[in-house]
């Protein structure tokens, strides 16, 4: 009996993500699939349905693949895909820039430190992340703070434009995104053996050759989950750079807003979302098979 339950309570808990995944994930997913093979109509909901029937009556399932030869001929998309792939990829390398030394001051500073720095990292997502993006639209804007800041250090003579370009964008990003770059550095690094390090320069290595052949080999992990954290949003992000680049940097974010609101053509919008998800994704089942191929 106790056998039983025991293991009836397993497979509860094995079934419980993948439950969650089913309901929160795969169902919107082939819902979204679904209206991407429709035909736009003037209707509501603004798409042809999946099956339909015949003269003869019969049961007929209609797929259509023309939005998404439609993404591959209209070069708009194909070009807001790369812009927003240059974008979430730079912005990820700067967070790495950034976060990277934080993270390892971070680890080595001492308690009562450590925990005020993590208090700093964590308080921004205190506050709404609208208010912050506004609040960057007063710092950048021509009569800003930092184009007052700058002109009364007599480093410009003229507003400089920084609100409403691409600059804009990446600070917004950067700024946001930051904390998740940061904390699974921390996570990783602080579980660093000392050790090691000191044991390198017993050895009479350098500090620069034991970072490269000792540290950094061991916050790979830290490096990647970061990465991810920061590249998979950022590649969608849709209020940063409406609000920052005041619709002059585009985006696929912005993008999939014009299709299903503006334009009202869900099918496309819908398209537009799996490529977007594909373009997410496989990279990161790849990457996960050859680690798993190679930890095993």
């Amino acid at each position: 009996m106790v056998e039983r339950l025991q293991a009836s309570w397993k497979l509860l808990v094995v079934l419980v993500p993948y439950i969650w995944l089913l309901i929160f994930f795969l169902a919107p997913f082939f819902m979204v699939l679904k209206i991407s093979l429709a035909e736009l109509r003037i209707a509501s909901p603004p798409f042809t349905p999946m099956f339909g029937t015949d003269e003869a009556g019969a049961t007929i399932i209609r797929l259509l693949f023309d939005n998404f030869r439609y993404l591959w001929e209209d070069s708009l998309y194909l070009n807001t895909y790369l812009n927003s792939l240059k974008i979430s990829t730079s912005s990820t390398i700067l967070c790495l820039l950034i976060g990277y030394p934080i993270a390892y001051a971070i680890v080595r500073s001492t308690p009562t430190v450590r925990n005020i720095l993590l208090l700093l990292i964590i308080l921004p997502f205190w506050t709404s992340f609208l208010l912050r993006v506004y609040a960057w639209m007063g710092l950048l804007a021509d009569q800003g703070t930092i184009n007052d800041l700058l002109i009364w250090l007599g480093i410009v003579d003229s507003p400089v434009r920084m609100l409403y370009t691409e600059f804009a964008v990446y600070v917004g990003i950067v700024y946001t995104y930051l904390p998740f770059m940061i904390l699974p550095l921390y996570a990783n690094m602080e579980k660093l053996d000392i050790s090691l390090l000191e044991a390198a320069s017993d050895l009479g290595a350098r500090p620069v050759t034991t970072f490269l052949t000792v540290v950094l080999p061991l916050t790979v992990p830290g490096i990647v989950a970061g990465s991810l954290l920061v590249f998979i949003p950022a590649t969608g992000e849709y209020v940063i750079p409406d609000l920052l680049g005041g619709g002059n940097v585009l985006m696929i974010g912005r993008v999939l807003y014009n299709e299903f609101n503006a334009n009202t053509d869900w099918p496309v919008a819908s398209a537009v979302a799996i490529v977007l998800l594909l373009l997410l994704v496989l990279p990161m089942m790849l990457y996960q098979h050859f680690q798993s191929k190679a930890a095993g």
